[in-house]
This record gives structure tokens, sequence and C-alpha cells, in this order.
């Protein structure tokens, strides 16, 4: 959180110009955390639609690996956004 959104009322989540601006603010909030995730889980799944096609002696780990790690990014993405959530409406 910023020095600016620290001082920063709690957005009025009624009107909806205030809302619309939140919702831009907290879409940016662990961003590439969630992207990395999601990368992590596009390239578990490629590497494991390749591997039963193309590469058989790829073990079948690495494909389960990297979608358990895209799992915790976007997990932690979640308790993040969560958190600042939190901190902004108390404030």
């Amino acid at each position: 959180m910023t020095q600016d959104q620290a001082a920063a009322p709690p957005p009025n989540l009624n009107d909806p110009v205030e809302r619309a601006a939140y919702k831009a603010e907290l879409r940016m909030v662990a961003r590439p955390i969630r992207w990395m995730g999601v990368a992590l889980a596009v390239a578990g799944a490629l590497l494991a639609a390749l591997r039963a096609r193309y590469w058989p002696q790829v073990p079948m780990i690495l494909p389960l690996f990297l979608l358990g790690v895209a799992a915790l990014h976007l997990l932690a993405g979640i308790v993040v956004r969560a958190k600042y959530h939190q901190a902004r409406m108390r404030r």
C-alpha cells in the first residue's frame, strides 16, 4: 500500500464512480503474482499435452509440479488481494 492509499479514507462502495475506481485499483494488486500463476498453469498443461504426444521420456512429475506451483501463486494472489482490501477498508 502506498502512502497516498494509506492516508486515503476507505472508498464509498455505494457510489458507482468510486466503486469502479476501487475495482480498478484492486485489480492491480498482486497482478504479477497472479499472472505468473496463469503462465505456470499454461506451461504445465502444455508440457503435459506435449509429454503425452511427443515427449514420453519427460517424467509426469514435472507438469504436476508446475501446476501445483501455479495453484500456489494464484492462491497467494488471492490472499494478498484480500489482505489489501481488509487494510484499505479499515482506514
